[in-house]
């Protein structure tokens, strides 16, 4: 995976006047966290960000006052209506370093003919990689399967050096069978009756 570099600085002013003060300069708040630091509290360029959070689990290298550090995104706040950011928890990570992330789940293929629905179960899979070498994604073929199959997360090839992050027997994927429409009840002369 790609790591996509972004600047940051440092911030001091907290709250909410702050922040859309921050994000008027279209730039996001953030916090960067982990191995045993004290949070530090950042700001990041707003277009930038937006472009590398477009790909789940992205590895960014941050230039923070001079030092380079490498995280990964692990809450991203967006404004319900306008979709834009609000704020970004960062976790560091190092070369190396195994982190546990949920990788989203793809399809491909055609189920067996007869009208089938597909579930999701697991939209995204739990897994630990090494924090440089996290998957984009895993697809899953669903090719054949027909209602009442599944594919359980030990059936999902992943790659070397990923190992999975929930039980093997959880199910990722099941097929089911399409539920028929109720018809809708007749009147004594023949013709449906519609519900109020």
């Amino acid at each position: 995976m790609p790591e996509v570099k972004l600047a940051a600085e440092t911030r001091t002013e907290f709250g909410k006047g702050a922040a859309r003060r921050i994000r008027r300069a279209s730039k996001v708040p953030g916090v960067l966290y982990g191995h045993g630091a004290d949070p530090v509290h950042v700001t990041l360029p707003g277009h930038e960000l937006l472009l590398a959070l477009r790909t789940s689990n992205v590895l960014i290298a941050l230039d923070l006052d001079g030092k380079s550090e490498l995280a990964i995104p692990k809450a991203v706040q967006r404004d319900p209506l306008k979709g834009f950011l609000e704020h970004v928890d960062l976790l560091l990570v190092k070369r190396g370093e195994k982190v546990s992330v949920e990788i989203p789940v793809h399809t491909e293929g055609e189920l067996a003919p007869g009208g089938y629905l597909l579930e999701h179960v697991l939209d995204a899979l739990p897994v630990e990689a090494e924090a440089t070498h996290i998957p984009e994604s895993v697809t899953v073929s669903i090719a054949g399967l027909a209602a009442g199959d599944s594919i359980l997360a030990k059936d999902i090839k992943l790659p070397g050096g990923v190992a999975l992050g929930v039980e093997d027997d959880a199910v990722v994927i099941q097929v089911l069978a399409a539920q028929a429409e109720e018809a809708a009840p007749e009147s004594e002369d023949g013709e449906e009756t519609a519900e109020v």
